[in-house]
């Protein structure tokens, strides 16, 4: 594999990677890969360990996001409501 970042950069990257929920972990991965251009998904992929139908599908949810209300973090339903 050719190195685009140092191994402590990977490190971090992958550190940050785990603290992510599976949509932003896609996305992140996207975005890295997007950054470096061709050869970039293969790269993060085996950076990240992730599959590079991930990576790509990451790149896609980027160029063109899902319309969602920015304003929720959260699905509606999740807590009951005290009185």
């Amino acid at each position: 594999m050719v190195s685009n970042f140092s191994e402590e950069t990977e490190q971090e990257m992958r550190d940050f990677y785990r603290t992510l929920n599976e949509k932003d972990r896609r996305r992140y991965a996207g975005l890295e890969a997007k950054k470096l251009g061709h050869g970039g998904i293969s790269y993060i992929g085996e950076v990240l360990g992730c599959d590079r139908k991930t990576v790509s599908k990451g790149i896609d949810e980027i160029l063109d996001p899902p319309d969602l209300d920015p304003a929720r973090v959260r699905q509606k339903g999740g807590t009951e409501k005290l009185s």
